[in-house]
């Protein structure tokens, strides 16, 4: 069974399934998942998300949503990509919260600063069966505003891509010790504002194929037999 998450219900119009309300938004349970909408932000996705743990056994999660592309990422508008590595860029000084001396995570005597890393076997058996690149992904509660700030973003931290939720998802996933994957379809370039520029249909329509696909894979993305 699936945990699907994505920040606003307008991410997931192809989900069908019985209605339901949790924590004021948007859940469905459907053949095979679970859906609930987060709400846009860091803050949201993870209260959504433990809380719902906190009720419900969680045997695998997805977040899926947009996600603007970086300057020279290589990432083309519509194009679908997994992200094995969430950076929470807002947290702590410039160059992170390790300079400051505490990890914001710790697990099994790993701490984790800035860089949270999605399942690996998760996202590399979706990986393989779906044939999509694995990218690191930059989380922040603010998004660049120009190109220049989204051209500084991808080069401090090496991301590809920036979105507002996935490194609290990724905590939340290993602070409670269940493998979650992170999907996202590229909507517009990151740090452009004008809409004229942006593809929202077509991401949403790739989401739709892609989670549909994932959806008829057996647990953890293996194939179906």
């Amino acid at each position: 069974m699936w945990l699907l998450l994505s920040p606003t219900a307008l991410e997931a119009p192809f989900l069908q399934g019985e209605a339901f309300t949790f924590l004021g938004r948007k859940g469905l349970r459907g053949e095979g998942f679970v859906y609930l909408e987060t709400g846009i932000g860091k803050v949201n996705a993870a209260l959504t998300l433990a809380a719902w743990a906190a009720r419900h056994p969680v045997e695998q999660a997805l977040l899926f949503g947009l996600a603007g592309a970086y300057p020279h990422s290589g990432l083309a508008l519509g194009e679908v990509v997994l992200v094995g590595e969430e950076v929470e860029a807002d947290l702590g000084l410039r160059e992170g919260l390790a300079p400051l001396g505490f990890p914001a995570l710790e697990v099994g005597g790993v701490r984790y600063h800035n860089r949270f890393p999605l399942d690996p076997g998760l996202t590399q058996g979706l990986a393989q069966g779906l044939g999509l690149r694995v990218v690191v992904g930059l989380t922040r509660d603010l998004v660049s505003e120009t190109p220049g700030e989204a051209r500084s973003l991808a080069e401090r931290w090496g991301a590809a891509l920036e979105n507002m939720e996935g490194a609290a998802f990724a905590r939340v996933c290993l602070a409670l010790g269940f493998p979650g994957a992170e999907l996202r379809a590229i909507s517009n370039p990151a740090g452009n504002r004008d809409k004229g520029a942006w593809r929202v249909r077509e991401a949403v329509l790739a989401l739709g194929e892609t989670v549909g696909r994932i959806l008829k894979r057996g647990p953890r993305g293996a194939p179906l037999a």
